[in-house]
């Protein structure tokens, strides 16, 4: 019996580990991009009250200045966007371990990533020279900021962009960076294969020898029922007693429904880390990466005051799932 608890301790231990360590990523991954909002937020507040004329050289309209801020705001979406599909990407440890279900509970959800390619995605937050430039590029999320960083620099060269508010505004872009950097450390590097590996292993040898521990202990159980039985003073005609003489010796047939559900709860903690492996993946637990860009963009060009017909409406969910 001491041995059959270790064992189930063991086991315990082993998938609260992988769950454990499944879970910070999934976490990680959410509080990275928990920074972007807000890192995006104060971008916006900077790009709202450091660019002026107050040390320009040549001065700009009103409508010059709003030009050049839409302009820089709409290239941090392009920025998000080319995150997103980089996060989107599929995997082969993501497309190899997806499992049926998963598949067939996202049948019929539409994935923006899926469905338009970035270039499309790109029209109308940058322009036409950019887009090309950035499509050049390996690592277009990263082309995306180092324009970003020019457009910055050539401002605080015309003076509209005061030298010190200029450096905020470049450690700004390190920050994204940062972020940037976080969430591909996640896409890019999956669970290790021998812990998730070996924790399924330990999972079925569990699950398939399960039946032939639990099967002596009922026995048992049931011996020790009949022997009780023995000792009462019932009626004859009492209908309890009867069960009772009954349950004691097949009371090792309970052994199947309580195996069925030990096993099916250690399978399905198993199975719950499994889909929190890869947080980016695109299915109905990850990370909502489009809606909360989609969010950040609503917000930001709000602050700048842009046009409110040209602003788009949130991602709506899609059988209550964001994506």
């Amino acid at each position: 019996m001491h041995f059959k608890l270790l064992h189930l301790t063991s086991c315990s231990f082993i998938i609260s580990f992988k769950n454990n360590a499944l879970y910070g990523r999934l976490w990680e991954a959410r509080k990275i991009w928990g920074g972007i909002v807000n890192a995006s937020r104060s971008f916006a507040i900077m790009v709202n009250d450091f660019i002026k004329n107050e040390h320009a050289k040549e001065k700009y309209s009103k409508e010059e200045l709003f030009k050049i801020k839409k302009q820089l705001i709409m290239r941090h979406v392009a920025w998000m966007t080319s995150l997103r599909y980089a996060l989107r990407a599929p995997k082969p440890w993501e497309l190899s371990r997806s499992n049926k279900s998963d598949k067939e509970y996202m049948d019929g959800i539409q994935i923006n990533e899926r469905i338009y390619t970035l270039s499309e995605e790109l029209d109308g937050y940058v322009t036409e020279e950019e887009k090309q430039y950035i499509l050049s590029k390996k690592n277009k999320q990263a082309a995306c900021i180092n324009l970003q960083s020019k457009q910055l620099r050539s401002l605080k060269e015309s003076g509209h962009i005061w030298e010190f508010s200029f450096l905020e505004m470049e450690q700004m872009m390190v920050e994204f960076f940062t972020l940037q950097g976080k969430a591909e450390r996640i896409k890019n590097f999956p669970y290790p294969r021998q812990f998730a590996t070996l924790n399924r292993f330990f999972i079925w040898i569990f699950v398939l020898l399960l039946p032939f521990g639990m099967m002596h202990e009922f026995d048992e159980i049931g011996n020790e029922i009949v022997a009780l039985t023995e000792t009462w003073e019932l009626h004859p005609e009492g209908n309890f007693h009867y069960i009772i003489e009954f349950i004691g010796p097949n009371f090792v047939w309970f052994t199947i429904p309580f195996s069925v559900i030990i096993s099916w709860i250690f399978h399905t903690m198993e199975r719950i880390g499994e889909v929190s492996e890869n947080p980016f993946e695109g299915i109905a637990n990850d990370v909502p990466v489009t809606t909360m860009a989609r969010g950040i963009e609503i917000d930001i060009r709000q602050m700048i005051e842009d046009d409110v017909n040209e602003i788009p409406d949130p991602i709506a969910e899609q059988n209550g799932i964001q994506m």
